[in-house]
């Protein structure tokens, strides 16, 4: 079975919908989408907003490993891993994932395999501005 994949690192908002189409499918019996968004405090600090750079051919590269390392760990029909860069402001969206596969468990998986491998590996960086200052931190939880 091959899996279609589509990677994106965007200067534009993202649009869930359209990861969500991607993955879509006559087999898909299961569709999982993350969807992370900008949110409003750290660790108790006001947050204003968030940056995020990035290098964008290693970022790609990396992208594109974590959806073929999750096709050959489950059977998976498509997956969508679309990245925000620059200035986000809050509750909007740095990152989507969509995965399906013939069945719920296996798209589950692969979705959180795929966030949690995202934040690890891919060279994102992400700057929190707050109310008092700022920080750059790795872009992971």
């Amino acid at each position: 079975m091959s899996c279609r994949i589509d990677v994106q690192l965007l200067e534009t908002p993202l649009d869930p919908s359209e990861a969500l189409a991607f993955v879509q499918g006559a087999g898909a019996g299961g569709m999982v989408q993350f969807v992370g968004a900008v949110r409003n405090q750290t660790k108790g600090r006001r947050v204003l907003r968030l940056e995020f750079e990035a290098y964008e051919p290693m970022a790609l590269s990396e992208m594109r490993k974590i959806a073929e390392e999750a096709a050959r760990r489950w059977p998976l029909l498509a997956i969508a891993i679309h990245h925000r860069v620059g200035v986000l402001d809050i509750g909007q969206l740095p990152v989507v994932i969509a995965v399906s596969s013939p069945h719920r468990k296996e798209a589950f998986e692969a979705c959180q395999f795929a966030i949690d491998t995202l934040k690890q590996t891919v060279p994102i960086w992400k700057k929190e501005i707050f109310e008092d200052g700022e920080v750059w931190v790795a872009a992971t939880p």
